[in-house]
C-alpha cells in the first residue's frame, strides 16, 4: 500500500526504487521484489535505465483494495499449523478444517470490504 500510495501522489512522475525504499525506510532490493510482484499483477508499470522506476499502471480510481490484497496475500490470516496435529485429539483431529473455515470466512468479509475502496479513495486520507 505504501508503494502503490506513493506512486498515486505522484501521477506524472517515475519514482525510484530507492525513492520508494527511502519513504519505507526499507532496502531498495525488497522495493524491487515487490515492484515485480505489483507488475505481475498489473498494479505497476516500471521504465528501465538510468531515468528508470515504477509508476501506475492504471489510474488509482480503477484499482480497487482488493486488487492490491489479492496481489499481496500470502499466508492464511489465522495460520496453519507447521507440523500435523494428533488425530487422536479431539481438536487435534479437527482443528486445521476449522480455522480454514473461519479464515475463508474473514477473508471473504475482508475482500467485500476492500472491494468497495480503490487505490484513489485511500490516497485522499494523505495531505
Amino acid at each position: 500500500m505504501h508503494i502503490l500510495t506513493l506512486l498515486e501522489k505522484s501521477p506524472n512522475e517515475v519514482l525510484s526504487s530507492d525513492y520508494l525504499a527511502g519513504s519505507i525506510n526499507i532496502n531498495p532490493v525488497l522495493v524491487r521484489k515487490e515492484i515485480i510482484n505489483l507488475r505481475k499483477h498489473g498494479l505497476v508499470a516500471s521504465k528501465e535505465g538510468k531515468s528508470g522506476g515504477s509508476y501506475l499502471a492504471r489510474p488509482a480510481k480503477e484499482i480497487l483494495l482488493s486488487d492490491v490484497y489479492e496481489a499481496v496475500r500470502q499466508n492464511s490470516i489465522l495460520g496453519q499449523n507447521k507440523n500435523k496435529p494428533n488425530p487422536k485429539c479431539i481438536v487435534g483431529k479437527q482443528i486445521d478444517e476449522h480455522l480454514n473455515n473461519l479464515s475463508n470466512e474473514v477473508e471473504d468479509a475482508m475482500i467485500k470490504k476492500l472491494s468497495k475502496t480503490t487505490l484513489a479513495d485511500f490516497s485522499k486520507k494523505f495531505n
